[in-house]
């Protein structure tokens, strides 16, 4: 790796390690409310047990996301973006329909 790539990647650890700390804020973020998440299933016409088995989450999880006790985060958060979206296209990549 070159020198400044690498000086360029722990700048990057060190700004994410203030961020966690609360020090400075993040330069953006994703919010998803619950009604965003219902509202993403229901274009794509699925039941709670559907969506959250082809996106690979429990009931429980979607459960939870859509009445806003717990948020998604990482993978799941990007992919509920992607579907928000463009829904047809995810039901294609994941059911293969």
């Amino acid at each position: 790796m070159k020198k400044n790539a690498f000086e360029e990647l722990v700048a990057s650890v060190k700004e994410a390690g203030s961020i966690r700390r609360g020090e400075i804020p993040a330069s953006r973020t994703f919010v998803y409310e619950a009604d965003d998440i219902r509202e993403t299933r229901r274009q794509l016409n699925q039941t709670q047990e559907e969506f959250a088995a082809m996106i690979g989450v429990s009931v429980c999880t979607l459960r939870n996301w859509e009445q806003g006790r717990r948020f998604p985060h990482g993978p799941a958060r990007a992919l509920l973006r992607v579907a928000s979206r463009d829904p047809e296209a995810v039901r294609k990549a994941l059911t293969g329909c």
